[in-house]
């Protein structure tokens, strides 16, 4: 379906969310025509943080929001939905779009599977009716549920469309790009190299791919590192629990932007534990780049004054390889809890492949290798 006749269909002119691949089609299409304006499109620090500012376009228009989403995402809603929108509460409505990973008898990653089992089932469980779309619903079927769930908007209650892979589409090509030169994957190598054997806890998405292939191109064990393919947002708190009860190790965690906007707050618990051996470096593309690219609001920020604010120890931007070379040169030498924040382009390679070990084989030997 093209994405057009999917958005004509909704009848909606606001919508926030969090970018997912599967509704790539979706997202370029909302930029392309929006870019980021606060009165039709916002792109979110994470999935409930859409869920509340979508209620509060409600409560100023009372018209009904658009809130999108990978799956992944419904964990973050729940909170927002039950105790929020719930017509029980406010009987706020809302359409969800939710991309679709992890689909039962289509191959995923692992850190999808499971959530793509239960993703009806957690609609249906916060009264949220949903409709699949795939490749073969047609524009005329869509607008016959619209004319359905519109009823049950005018209830209150919310409704949501979960899209398969490929079930949207959009012909208009868009381009994010940034003004930073360095590359990720030789950011990563560069970490590589200086902290030797030092256990390293990467963020999801290419990162972690890239730590993998850079493994494997050093012919290194991937016993050092721990890498984190869901939970996004998350990775900070990881490692802080890793460093905490291993003090006399270095511990390096490899964060995005992304990931580190989604649970900000995190940085504020770092921060006020301020464990020694603990070293957070934020590679800063400002972009959701492994699902697409579109942009976050890293590049309006200085997330190296928010982390000394934490109470990060030592906190820097660094835009140049021989500055990145120094900062963590220092990092490593010291006991201090530290923040460097890496200047990052958009971008990666076009054959970056994925880990070969599963998810258990990586927590076991990582566990092994620390004990």
């Amino acid at each position: 379906m093209n994405v057009e006749d999917f958005v004509d269909a909704l009848g909606c002119d606001f919508y926030t969310g969090v970018p997912d691949s599967q509704l790539k089609a979706l997202c370029n299409y909302l930029m392309n025509t929006y870019g980021i304006d606060e009165k039709h499109h916002i792109i979110a620090a994470n999935e409930g943080n859409c869920t509340a500012l979508a209620a509060g376009y409600h409560l100023a228009t009372g018209n009904v929001p658009v809130v999108y989403m990978q799956n992944s995402g419904e964990g973050n809603i729940i909170n927002p939905v039950a105790s929020l929108l719930n017509d029980k509460v406010y009987a706020i409505p809302c359409i969800f779009v939710i991309g679709w990973r992890g689909q039962p008898g289509i191959h995923d990653e692992p850190q999808h599977i499971y959530q793509g089992q239960i993703t009806c089932d957690l609609l249906d469980l916060m009264d949220i009716e949903n409709f699949v779309i795939g490749e073969d619903t047609t524009s005329e079927e869509l607008k016959t549920v619209m004319n359905d769930y519109n009823k049950v908007l005018d209830s209150g209650k919310s409704v949501a469309f979960v899209v398969r892979k490929n079930a949207l589409t959009y012909s208009e090509k868009v381009e994010y790009v940034n003004d930073n030169d360095m590359v990720r994957e030789e950011i990563i190598e560069h970490i590589v190299n200086v902290t030797g054997e030092d256990p390293i806890v990467s963020t999801t998405g290419k990162a972690s791919r890239e730590l993998f292939e850079i493994r494997e191109s050093n012919n290194q064990s991937h016993k050092y590192d721990f890498l984190t393919v869901g939970s996004m947002g998350h990775t900070s708190s990881i490692a802080l629990g890793v460093a905490i009860n291993k003090p006399d190790e270095k511990i390096w965690c490899i964060d995005g932007d992304g990931s580190a906007l989604m649970h900000l707050g995190s940085l504020g618990v770092v921060g006020n534990v301020k464990p020694k051996n603990l070293v957070h470096i934020v590679i800063n593309n400002a972009a959701h780049e492994t699902v697409g690219g579109m942009p976050t609001v890293a590049s309006t920020m200085n997330l190296v004054n928010i982390a000394e604010s934490c109470g990060y120890s030592h906190t820097v931007s660094v835009d140049n390889f021989d500055d990145l070379d120094k900062e963590l040169e220092k990092a490593k030498n010291t006991d201090e809890l530290c923040f460097i924040e890496v200047l990052c382009s958009i971008g990666a390679r076009d054959d970056l492949g994925r880990p070969t070990t599963t998810a258990i084989e990586n927590k076991e030997n990582f566990m092994e290798f620390i004990k």
